[in-house]
């Protein structure tokens, strides 16, 4: 059963939807999950959580603040600790649901926010469980990556005018596109696959996508990381899915996180002949990646507790 939500972070309304099995008995464990950059609830998400709850397991999905259906100023910002916080008052919602049982909560996230994830499992103790998907684990080496060091330089100069820009004119600054195919327009991610899968689920599944963030976003990617949490996974279950080959989050940074993270309950899932769009784009990957998921939080949310 799915139904629609919405709950409140820093005074704001976050709105989702809540997946509860069809069938069993509740409470039931819960996954809090949401999206990566510029994503909205509708975007790869729904299939997982319809797998999680027809194993028994449900799922608050939402949008953070700024984005899709939830309120909040400036739209498409994004600010990845702001973004944590929604994810920690999502999971202060579920504690307050008559469906959930409050001592199984995991956490689910996919590229930005697969990092989140990771971040938060650290630093919350109510998580019991946690599974991310490509995740991004180091922003400024993946922005370096995915623009070189000439690429980069235009981007900088970008966010130091913007800087300015906002300084002078009351915090109001500029966007930048997520990707573009023009020629000689910066964007946060110059892949044309990125481009053409975004643009295909905004027109099928997800039409409150806007392929869009503000330019002050690109600051928050830059000085983002998960080395300093990793120690701090001490004895929670955590899979990281990762897409061999993938170029955009690189996997060899995701296979170096994994190797720092201090659970032993741990697994590196790799997903052959794959790519970072491939998990939304290809039908096969994208049920790879959920039977994935799925398998671990049942394992570890819902067989201890039979």
């Amino acid at each position: 059963m799915r139904k629609d939500i919405e709950f409140k972070s820093r005074g704001l309304t976050c709105r989702g939807c809540l997946y509860t099995p069809d069938e069993g008995e509740g409470p039931f464990p819960i996954i809090v999950m949401a999206g990566g950059w510029c994503y909205v609830k509708e975007i790869v998400m729904p299939q997982y959580a319809e797998m999680f709850a027809n194993e028994g397991v449900a799922t608050l999905l939402f949008d953070y603040r700024n984005f899709g259906a939830s309120d909040g100023e400036p739209r498409q910002h994004i600010d990845p600790y702001e973004q944590i916080e929604d994810y920690k008052n999502g999971i202060c919602f579920a504690e307050t649901l008559e469906e959930v049982d409050s001592e199984r909560i995991g956490i689910w996230g996919i590229s930005y926010s697969g990092g989140h994830v990771l971040i938060i499992g650290a630093t919350d103790p109510r998580v019991k469980c946690i599974v991310g998907v490509v995740p991004c684990v180091d922003g400024w080496s993946m922005q370096m990556r995915n623009h070189s060091n000439l690429g980069l330089r235009d981007l900088r100069d970008l966010v130091m005018e913007d800087r300015r820009k906002r300084f002078a004119n009351d915090g109001k600054g500029g966007t930048i596109p997520m990707s573009s195919l023009e020629p000689g327009v910066l964007s946060v991610w110059p892949m044309e696959e990125l481009n053409e899968v975004f643009m295909k689920l905004q027109k099928t599944v997800a039409p409150n996508h806007k392929h869009w963030s503000t330019i002050e976003s690109l600051e928050g990617i830059w000085n983002y990381n998960v080395w300093g949490y990793l120690s701090r996974i001490l004895d929670i279950p955590t899979l990281l899915v990762v897409g061999e080959g993938d170029d955009i989050t690189p996997w060899d940074d995701q296979i170096n996180a994994f190797n720092q993270i201090a659970t032993p309950k741990k697994k590196l899932f790799v997903i052959p002949k794959s790519s970072h769009m491939t998990l939304y784009s290809n039908k096969t990957h994208v049920q790879i990646a959920a039977e994935a998921s799925t398998e671990w939080f049942v394992e570890h949310l819902v067989k201890p507790y039979k």
